[in-house]
């Protein structure tokens, strides 16, 4: 029987170490995003947590600014960290503590400074997803229609992924976002999302495929999720017609209550 998992990360606390202080101003994002993450402490509900925050002027998150709280996390939970770019000596540092890495990963230069406004190319991005590859198990993330919308890199993330080798792919999709430089943009049209995340599965049949938490929702997000039904293996937060989609086709349909890269 063919297999679905539907992921509904209740039980993962998304705690930022840099409040909702962050030094790019994305133009995706602006700061948004961090004002829905917890100061860094936990309950006694939380099973895991994603360690994050806001990057400095280098795209770094400050992980190794904290790492005495993450030893301290570590021993009480789970933790997952988005780190930004990195060092290999910084990842060696936080690696002991961390059980999976989120990195997100970006396949054309100008997408990098027109976005995330940073002097930096692929080749910094591979970098620090290489040094984190070798210490600990990372989730690359690709955001589908990152540069306002438009397709620009994709395709060269996973080729470059292809080279260089992974296990899992998560694909987010671009949210216009209120006061962002790109609020006003459309996301990418959903046959070009499918078409991209086609090719993945093709390119890597064997690797863990999920569509992550980061799409927009409504009438996108239901026609998105039941039509990606048989790409990917995991789906976060899936609109019913997913579901439906899913228990028509027979699938056996499992379900995760923490982040989906644990």
């Amino acid at each position: 029987m063919r297999t679905i998992e539907f992921v509904y990360p209740i039980k993962t606390k998304a705690i930022s170490l840099t409040g909702e202080e962050c030094a790019l101003n994305c133009a995706h994002c602006n700061k948004h995003w961090l004002k829905g993450m917890s100061p860094p402490e936990i309950d006694e509900n939380t099973k895991s947590c994603l360690i994050s925050g806001g990057c400095d002027i280098n795209g770094r998150v400050p992980l190794t600014e904290n790492l005495e709280l993450i030893k301290k996390l570590s021993k009480k939970t789970k933790l997952i960290a988005h780190t930004g770019l990195i060092s290999e000596e910084d990842v060696k540092k936080i690696a002991p503590f961390i059980d999976s890495v989120s990195f997100n990963l970006v396949g054309d230069n100008e997408t990098i400074r027109e976005v995330f406004g940073l002097e930096k190319t692929v080749d910094d991005f591979i970098e620090s997803y290489l040094a984190i590859k070798k210490w600990v198990k990372v989730f690359p993330h690709i955001t589908i229609g990152l540069h306002a919308g438009k397709i620009n890199g994709e395709y060269k993330a996973l080729e470059l992924l292809k080279k260089f080798g992974t296990e899992a792919i998560v694909f987010n999709v671009f949210i216009p976002t209120p006061n962002t430089k790109y609020a006003d943009k459309k996301p990418p049209r959903i046959e070009e999302v499918l078409r991209i995340i086609s090719h993945a599965r093709v390119e890597f049949p064997d690797a863990l495929l999920v569509l992550g938490c980061m799409r927009p929702g409504g009438k996108y997000r239901r026609e998105l999720d039941e039509r990606v039904i048989g790409m990917v293996n995991r789906i976060v937060m899936p609109a019913d017609t997913a579901k439906k989609r899913a228990k028509d086709l027979s699938y056996e349909i499992k379900r995760f209550e923490e982040c989906c890269i644990l």
